[in-house]
């Protein structure tokens, strides 16, 4: 079954010759092809995934070169399985939504071969099939994005989407050569079986062969995962047809996520990378959460909101959770997907009836009224932090009572605990005619939500990485020391909880803490508004080289 992996790949570059092709005699007929094959593909990547769950190892499927490998194992079904779904649906979406564009073949033969490329990413068994796909994938986006070449803004974004992916192939180049330079192979699963049984190898000046190869992967995950600091291009490639928006915020900017699922028996034999994956995802989830919150566009800000997942996604995996990583992005592909797809006809139907239906929601939203609290505000800010957090902490103990002894576990688990509260918080800010029913309702919302991820986040677990001695070591190469973590995490309780009392306190008191640090809020809100002014800052460094090498240029005579 492993070979029947190579017709992924196979039938999306077929699919895109044969539009190619036949566009001149069926004109946009051609997509009906193109839905064919993708539908074909997904039914067999569906078949690819029942068989390797039913297996339980991986497979590596050879050509007899070191060219053109493919490993099949339970990441790269599950990934192609997601893939391929989403694909699908992008391909059902298009049909109409790119009618009587003038470069109909045209996307319908990049969509094609960009899921072709995705395929091959995920299934690579070789770091030279890898590289392959990673560098085409950001190829093929620049021409979709810049799917309308007479918006100057199209291209523009495109073409700084193509950069930024360069520069994120430059590590990924990088860590391949070492690791060819030091084991003498390609293979993928090969270089890993070694690494585990010399992880501590060095190899030029000296360097250790797993920290740097960790880092060299994280780098380019970030660049592809917009993770700060690379993270400006993907909230402006909104210009681009929206079936693209979709397939690349639900496919390709989880690429990241997957490169470091992959390199997984790397990053277990890492010291100190992972706590650079989580500080850089922790920033980035918090960055991209806040200036979302900021934006009139409805697309910038699923732009932003995406930033902020990516970096969730980029942080899970420096805590250890490397199989939740997984699981976040397919959710949130999915979700997302859904989002982009569905955003034009939402749009259209607010235009055609702006009413919104009359609720406590609307009243807080709209009229900007609040009724009274029915409770205090002491009583109502206990519920808020105590319910929350031990919904989380049953559902984790009542799946997997070892999982509160990791340290990833507890920083997951205030993350929940946050939202939660936060929810909460927003139920006693509206109020109601009947408060105490929607507070029942909010509550067991949460703890299913909660019980549902935990059950299909350790599901997820078991199957991607079966070995419990394999788990246990990641989350250890994740860890801090046991001082620092505790202290940290004091610190950041009291400071969260002295924070939502004082939120609380000023609402029951009805003195917003805008209004009372207005310059503040205001200092704040500019800052966010103009997107921590990076993006400034990267087109001043441009106009400025650019300005220099116009000036080479004069001096050397070239033009």
């Amino acid at each position: 079954m492993a070979y029947a992996a190579y017709l992924l790949p196979i039938l999306g570059l077929v699919s895109a010759c044969v539009v190619l092709v036949s566009a001149e005699r069926l004109g946009e007929r051609v997509s009906g092809i193109s839905v064919g094959f993708s539908l074909a593909i997904f039914v067999l990547a569906l078949g690819l995934f029942i068989e390797q769950v039913a297996l339980g190892h991986g497979q590596l499927a050879t050509l007899g070169i070191s060219l053109f490998s493919l490993y099949v194992d339970s990441l790269s079904a599950l990934m192609a399985l997601a893939v391929s779904t989403i694909s699908l649906i992008v391909h059902l979406y298009s049909r109409r939504y790119m009618r009587d564009d003038p470069a109909y073949t045209r996307f319908f033969v990049l969509l094609d071969a960009i899921n072709a490329m995705i395929m091959l990413m995920v299934l690579a068994g070789d770091l030279l099939t890898l590289l392959l796909a990673w560098h085409s994938i950001g190829i093929i986006l620049y021409f979709l994005l810049n799917h309308d070449t007479r918006r100057e803004a199209a291209n523009r974004y495109a073409f700084w989407t193509l950069i930024t992916h360069r520069i994120g192939d430059l590590p990924l180049m990088a860590a391949a050569a070492l690791l060819y330079y030091s084991y003498g192979t390609l293979s993928i699963p090969v270089i890993f079986d070694a690494i585990a049984a010399d992880p501590s190898r060095t190899s030029v000046f000296g360097l250790p062969i797993t920290e740097t190869v960790g880092m060299l992967v994280l780098l380019a995950a970030f660049a592809k995962s917009a993770q700060f600091p690379f993270h400006t291009w993907l909230p402006y490639t909104m210009e681009g047809p929206t079936p693209v928006s979709a397939l690349m915020h639900a496919g390709i900017v989880n690429s990241g996520g997957f490169l470091i699922n992959r390199f997984a028996p790397v990053f277990v034999q890492t010291d100190s990378v992972l706590q650079i994956a989580l500080l850089i995802g922790l920033v980035t989830a918090i960055m991209g959460s806040v200036m979302m919150l900021m934006q009139s566009d409805i697309k910038k800000a699923l732009g932003y909101s995406t930033m902020g997942q990516m970096g969730y996604m980029v942080m899970e995996c420096g805590l250890g959770a490397f199989s939740l990583a997984i699981f976040h992005l397919i959710a949130h592909g999915v979700f997302k997907a859904t989002l982009f797809l569905d955003s034009g006809s939402l749009i259209a139907r607010a235009r055609k009836d702006p009413n919104l239906p009359e609720g406590e929601i609307y009243k807080f939203m709209v009229e900007r009224k609040a009724p009274k609290p029915p409770l205090s505000w002491v009583v109502f800010a206990g519920i808020t932090i105590a319910v929350p957090l031990a919904i989380v902490v049953a559902a984790h103990q009542v799946v997997d009572e070892g999982f509160l002894s990791h340290q990833g576990a507890i920083i997951l688990l205030l993350f929940g605990w946050i939202t939660g509260a936060q929810t909460l918080f927003f139920v006693y800010k509206i109020g109601g005619e009947q408060p105490f029913k929607l507070l029942g309702y909010v509550i067991l919302s949460f703890a299913l939500v909660i019980l549902t991820y935990v059950l299909v986040g350790h599901t997820i677990d078991t199957l991607l990485y079966p070995d419990p001695a394999f788990r246990e070591a990641l989350y250890r190469a994740a860890s801090l020391p046991a001082p620092l973590f505790t202290l940290l995490m004091l610190v950041l309780v009291t400071l969260i909880a002295a924070g939502w009392l004082l939120v609380f306190w000023s609402t029951a008191r009805q003195e917003p803490l805008t209004r009372r640090y207005r310059d503040l809020y205001l200092a704040i809100y500019a800052l966010m508004s103009r997107e921590f002014y990076i993006a400034d800052l990267y087109g001043r460094l441009a106009g400025s080289m650019l300005a220099r090498s116009r000036r080479l240029n004069a001096l050397m005579r070239w033009v």
